[in-house]
Parts: C-alpha cells; sequence; structure tokens
C-alpha cells in the first residue's frame, strides 16, 4: 500500500512520525514540579506503559493489540497541549486534547484516522476492560517511576501524591498485585 500511495500522502505520514516524536521532548510535568531535574519524557512513560500492556495482556488472556494501540496513543495530543497534570486537565477547554489528536489525525490516510480516533476514544472513555487495564497500568507505570525517584534520592514525602494516586487509580486484583 505505501509504495502506491501519492508522494504528498507519504510527505503527511512522515509528518505524523515526526511529530510523534516530540513526545521524546516532552517532559513529564509532575515531576518538574516536586523538583525532579531531568524528568522523564511523555515517550519515556508511554514506551514503559506499552510494555506493562503487552506482558498484562497476554497473562490476562485481553486484546493486546488493542491495548498495544492504546497505549502508544494515549498521551499523543500532549504534543500540542503538552503534559497536563490532572488538576490542569479539569481546568483546561474539554475539548483541546480532542482537537490535538484530530489535528495529528489529519496526517494519516483516511482509511487509518477514523481507527485510531475510536481506540483513543475507548481509551479515553473508559469504555472497554482494555481501556479501563491501560488505565490502571499507565498509574501502576507511574508509580514504578516515582519508586524510582525515590531510590536516586528524591524525598519520599514529594513522591506520595503519585504512589496515592496510583492506589486509589487501580481497581483490579491482577494490576494490584504488582502494585
Amino acid at each position: 500500500m505505501l509504495e502506491k500511495m501519492p508522494k504528498t500522502s507519504l510527505v503527511k505520514l512522515v509528518e505524523f512520525f515526526k511529530r510523534s516524536g516530540q513526545l521524546k521532548k516532552v517532559s513529564r510535568s509532575g515531576w518538574i514540579r516536586v523538583g525532579i531535574e531531568s524528568p522523564e519524557s511523555v515517550a519515556d512513560h508511554t514506551f514503559r506503559t506499552t510494555l506493562l500492556c503487552m506482558i498484562f495482556s497476554s497473562l490476562e488472556g485481553l486484546d493486546e493489540l488493542k491495548m498495544l494501540q492504546m497505549a502508544l496513543i494515549h498521551d499523543l495530543p500532549e504534543v500540542i497541549v503538552g503534559d497536563l497534570t490532572p488538576s490542569e486537565k479539569a481546568k483546561a477547554d474539554k475539548n483541546s486534547e480532542e482537537d490535538a489528536m484530530k489535528s495529528l489525525l489529519t496526517f494519516l490516510p483516511k482509511e487509518v484516522r477514523g481507527k485510531y480516533l475510536k481506540v483513543w476514544h475507548e481509551y479515553t472513555n473508559n469504555e472497554t476492560v482494555e481501556a479501563r487495564a491501560v488505565r490502571q497500568l499507565e498509574k501502576l507505570e507511574m508509580a514504578l517511576q516515582a519508586r524510582e525517584y525515590e531510590d536516586t534520592g528524591v524525598a519520599k514525602e514529594s513522591l506520595e501524591t503519585f504512589i496515592k494516586s496510583a492506589e486509589e487509580s487501580i481497581s483490579s486484583s491482577a494490576i494490584r498485585a504488582l502494585f
């Protein structure tokens, strides 16, 4: 299919990949707020969340491909809107992430654009067992990162908010076992 695409479509597809790659430069803002000087990037967070989803879906018999897709694109709008903390998201325009995702997906061929918007909506609306698992695994990843920062000497007190948030968000007994 790619070889038959018009050059303009290929250029747009490459632009999508370039913009997605900008997540490597978006620092996780919650860590900055607690004084971590060189925090992980959103791409770092996405990578481990995706690994967690890959293993978890295999062990629990869930739709692995769907979970991987959700994990890979769940924070994609942050290329445009930045990494908003939960309190910032509550204050932000409810459509800002939606608009950002739609804007990014316009670089994809029409035949796949709708597919990924649907997957993203499934995740954001917490519609399925897979979406709920990805959301909880994302919180588990945050807790793992907090513990790693603690191991490097960051004050435990400044990280407790992250651990508590993860603990309150994880309802799956299987994910709780990992927590």
